[in-house]
């Protein structure tokens, strides 16, 4: 058993990124400036992006995507109900409806049929503004099948890629620009936890024409940004052409990025390697499931989210969680459902069954430690305590 606890999902971080900040300080410009804007350009690069616009969260980009795009009163855009809050809130702060849908059993993204049920079900007087889907864990959801759904509808496609990077779909990576007659924005998340972090952070993919709607947006509505701005023979005067909101990111973080995008595709290597070994130690078990991964697709294994057979394993998620914990092994749950939370069921009177597949499986999820700075020892010690408490779990049975 170890003897120090294996943390869940430290950042990953070297000296690179301590001499990126380092630079930042010393150059004297340290809010939105030189390096954001090199931040974009090296992301939209990375990605295939037609542009890309970096904010302070990933929260912000679903926001702007959403404001971006026109979506308020009298509008609906769909979303999966086994999501973060952060997409759903985004959607009701512009007056639009948010209508959740079930999910996917095999891969827990939203599930394209109850989509196109939702959106031929709409209330009187209400359009279809979006679907916002989640590429959850990692894994790129059904998009040919959204896209068609969207086009037949004439709404956009917002996509919650917070998991996917980088991943890709039929050989096109997410946030990448491709035709295909509708709108396709993504925001992406630089959270402490994600495969890239600047600590707290977001971008923004998509046409150059959304894309540049929701930089004046990101800053105060104001129609040039500092940099355009400092160039001019009077750099004080700026106008606010619409409303807006203070979203933008900062050199500071943007300097960590630079060095993270550098990292990024070793990075990738290590998730996928660290996935392989835990499916080749779980399958075998029938206590398990291990987590989906779909031809066509490549995961970007943000979270490894196992799921547990309980019926009955001998043991509750809670038990198995608690297990881990005692042989020094941190563990997650990705995620309550949202319309299991106060806030939804008080506002939309929702019941957990409403959804059931999100519902059932949410209770069978465990997430396991997976990130780059992971040895193969830690991954072996979570192997070991992951078989050791199902090993003694089937003794205890045999011996009731």
């Amino acid at each position: 058993m170890r003897d120090k606890l294996l943390p869940f999902a430290p950042p990953v971080l070297g000296e690179e990124e301590i001499a990126e900040v380092a630079a930042a300080l010393r150059s004297g410009w340290i809010t939105t400036g030189p390096r954001t804007h090199l931040f974009e350009q090296n992301f939209a690069e990375f990605t295939g992006a037609a542009a890309a616009l970096a904010v302070n969260s990933g929260t912000a980009a679903l926001h702007l995507a959403l404001v971006s795009l026109g979506v308020g009163k009298g509008g609906v855009v769909i979303a999966p109900a086994m999501n973060f809050c952060s997409g759903v809130q985004a959607i009701e702060q512009t007056g639009a409806r948010a209508v959740l849908v079930d999910v996917d059993r095999e891969t827990l993204n939203i599930d394209p049929a109850e989509v196109d049920r939702a959106a031929r079900s709409l209330r009187s007087g209400e359009r279809l503004a979006a679907i916002m889907p989640v590429h959850i864990y990692g894994h790129p959801c059904d998009r040919a099948s959204l896209i068609a759904i969207a086009r037949q509808h004439g709404c956009a496609l917002i996509e919650d890629a917070a998991h996917a990077l980088p991943a890709s779909y039929e050989g096109t990576m997410i946030g990448a620009a491709e035709e295909t007659g509708i709108p396709i924005l993504t925001a992406f998340s630089f959270y402490a936890t994600k495969n890239l972090t600047t600590g707290e952070g977001g971008m923004l993919t998509g046409p150059p024409d959304l894309i540049q709607e929701a930089r004046v947006r990101s800053l105060h509505g104001i129609d040039e940004d500092p940099l355009s701005r400092d160039s001019r023979s009077a750099p004080w005067f700026y106008e606010v052409t619409r409303p807006g909101f203070k979203y933008n990111m900062a050199d500071i973080q943007a300097a960590i990025g630079l060095a993270q995008l550098a990292k990024l595709p070793g990075f990738a290597a290590r998730h996928a390697e660290i996935a392989a070994r835990y499916n080749e130690a779980f399958a075998a078990f029938e206590e398990f499931r291990i987590p989906a991964c779909r031809s066509g697709i490549v995961h970007s294994w943000h979270i490894y989210a196992l799921r547990l057979n309980i019926d009955p394993p001998g043991f509750t998620r809670g038990e198995f969680i608690a297990e881990l914990r005692r042989r020094n092994i941190a563990a997650s749950v990705h995620f309550i459902p949202v319309h299991m939370h106060p806030w939804w069921k008080e506002t939309h009177g929702s019941e957990p069954d409403d959804f059931p597949v999100a519902h059932r499986e949410f209770r069978r999820l465990v997430s396991l430690p997976i990130y780059p700075a992971m040895s193969d020892r830690d991954v072996e010690d979570v192997i070991e305590a992951v078989t050791a408490i199902v090993h003694e779990n089937r003794n205890a049975a045999a011996t009731a």
